[in-house]
């Protein structure tokens, strides 16, 4: 025993005596409080989180019985209609009129739909039939125009005959009262000597699971996912407008449980919420406050004066020497006292003073240098990168154009080539100037990609003299006056248009006309255009309409310095005509 003491006494002695001091603290004071203190609050934690569980659990299975009876109600929904032989025919009949087909619709729609409805109103029914001569509208639709959609997309990966799908139909339907959708898709081939596949699509409302889930008055957050992706909780990211949402890595998920119906994985997830414990802690914080204040400031307060009257000159010494190490060489500003340890303070300050003299002249010159050297090149390593994406950007548009070339997509290898001189073009400004060849050739990709956008919607057409194709002019000229015209003018317009596109000399005018048959101008719109264009100067670029008509014109008046002229024409409903008049003198060749 004597000897275990003498060890002890040794171990001590190597220790300093602030050190000493904090020992002597933490070991008779703060240690004991602690493991008393954590012991009560971990009974305390542990038996409100086994009380916690137990209702998460019974929450995650009510949401989940709920779940499942509401969809379970929609596919007893679809059995009406998957073992009806009269709507199956319908849907497998050759109609030869859209009159036909409206009269065949409307005594279904009558002897099927009210016994749903009946059910319940918050679904919407669409059927769907490989059938040609169904009319699309209302509740049918033919199988070959919803062959894209996402919904569909499940039910053929699944292999299954019915699934649920949860989607967000975004800009698609703009008109819609909710963009969240919940779909319950079935095959309808009870009838197998039948020949068209047909389908049935129950949509239910979304914002009636919402309801019922707020309604249920949960005490804590409820979450039902499928993934990461967010279908709807009981505390928001329900908005039926706006898409779904992803929990991220703050989301603090207390109960996990999943399960799946009809082919939809579904997670639900009770989040946590804050330990009626540690509230109560924070109601008796005062309190707790003071008994901290007397179980650990007292006595520790205590120990600080005993140890200041020594120890503290000595730390701070020393952490002045381990300053040294990382080149931080600071001085000790207050030094108290004529003693040893004040002497040797003040020699520490001294080799201060002559070390920073050192490193000045030894090392930070070279260092500098250094400095200046790594920032020339990563401004040369980021030169060369801004060289190398557009160049990645165009291998990347010709390999998947070859691609396509290769699997017969003649269509989408078009569209991909012209999207490719469309970027190279907008790429590539090395110079503002462009002969009228390439510009046109540029116009016609543009129009191209705006053709595969609008399809039958837009025609066009382009006549150009072969003696104007060398004339140069400011780059995106004709195509900013071009894309104003699809923009304001087809895209405004639900009916076929024309753009066309005429180049020609006349006289010593070289005459750019655009002309579209789109939705026109009214009048005043009109004026103020024409005032707009007349007056156009750097400051009307901060417009925020017809902002690149201004720019584009502006350019050519100062080439021209200022002799360019520009007519306008519209009529509203009509079209619009638009007519740049530049002097061939003002204009130079290739």
């Amino acid at each position: 025993m004597k000897k275990l003491w003498q060890t002890l006494e040794d171990q001590l002695n190597q220790i300093n005596i602030k050190k000493k001091l904090t020992i002597f603290y933490l070991c008779c004071v703060l240690l004991p409080l602690i493991l008393t203190d954590s012991v009560i609050l971990m009974i305390l934690l542990q038996g409100e989180k086994a009380e916690e569980n137990y209702e998460m659990q019974n929450i995650a299975s009510a949401v989940q019985s709920d779940l499942e009876n509401t969809f379970d109600e929609v596919a007893k929904m679809t059995n009406t209609i998957y073992i009806s032989r009269s709507m199956n025919t319908f849907l497998d009949e050759k109609y030869e009129s859209g009159a036909d087909f409206f009269v065949a619709s409307r005594e279904v729609q009558e002897k099927h739909f009210y016994e749903i409805s009946a059910d319940t109103s918050s679904v919407n029914v669409v059927m769907c039939s490989d059938n040609e001569t169904i009319v699309n509208g209302d509740h049918f639709y033919r199988l070959s125009s919803v062959k894209q959609e996402e919904w569909y997309q499940k039910l053929v990966d699944s292999g299954q005959d019915m699934v649920l799908h949860f989607y967000y139909v975004g800009d698609s339907q703009p008109g819609a009262t909710t963009k969240k959708r919940v779909s319950l898709v079935r095959r309808l081939n009870y009838y197998k000597n039948l020949k068209c596949e047909k389908l049935v699509r129950i949509d239910i409302d979304y914002n009636t699971l919402v309801r019922k889930l707020v309604n249920m008055n949960y005490s804590m957050p409820v979450y039902v996912c499928s993934g990461n992706k967010i279908l709807f909780s009981n505390v928001g990211h329900s908005g039926s407008k706006e898409n779904f949402k992803y929990l991220t890595e703050t989301d603090n998920v207390g109960y996990e449980h999943e399960f799946e119906v009809y082919g939809e994985k579904i997670r639900i997830l009770i989040m946590e919420q804050q330990s009626s414990i540690a509230m109560l802690i924070w109601d008796y914080f005062p309190l707790i406050m003071l008994l901290l204040a007397i179980n650990i400031l007292l006595p520790w307060t205590l120990t600080i004066m005993v140890n200041r009257s020594f120890v503290v000159r000595l730390q701070g010494l020393s952490q002045a020497f381990d300053g040294a190490e990382t080149e931080h060489f600071n001085e000790i500003e207050d030094i108290s006292g004529k003693d040893e340890i004040a002497s040797l303070m003040h020699n520490y300050n001294r080799m201060v003073r002559r070390s920073r003299e050192l490193i000045k002249t030894l090392y930070k010159d070279r260092l500098e240098k250094q400095k200046i050297d790594i920032a020339r090149q990563n401004a040369e390593l980021l030169a060369l990168h801004s060289q190398i994406d557009p160049h990645f950007l165009f291998n990347v548009l010709e390999s998947i154009r070859m691609h396509s070339i290769i699997k017969g997509e003649e269509e989408t290898a078009s569209m991909i080539e012209r999207l490719a001189i469309l970027e190279r073009r907008n790429v590539n400004w090395d110079s503002d100037y462009i002969n009228l060849k390439e510009e046109l050739c540029f116009v016609e990709a543009y129009l191209e990609l705006q053709k595969y956008r609008f399809g039958k919607r837009l025609s066009y057409k382009i006549e150009a003299q072969e003696q104007c194709m060398d004339y140069i002019l400011p780059k995106l000229t004709l195509a900013t006056f071009v894309e104003n015209a699809c923009i304001h003018g087809v895209e405004k317009k639900a009916a076929p248009c024309w753009i066309y596109i005429r180049i020609y000399e006349k006289q010593e005018w070289l005459c750019l006309e655009v002309e579209d048959t789109g939705a026109g101008m009214e009048e005043e719109a009109l004026e103020a255009l024409k005032e707009k264009m007349q007056i156009c100067n750097i400051e009307t670029l901060m417009g925020n309409e017809h902002v690149g008509m201004v720019n584009a014109w502006l350019r050519l008046k100062m080439v021209t310095e200022g002799n360019a002229e520009f007519e306008i024409e519209s009529e509203q409903g009509i079209g619009t005509f638009m007519l740049i008049k530049v002097p061939v003198n003002s204009l130079h060749r290739e």
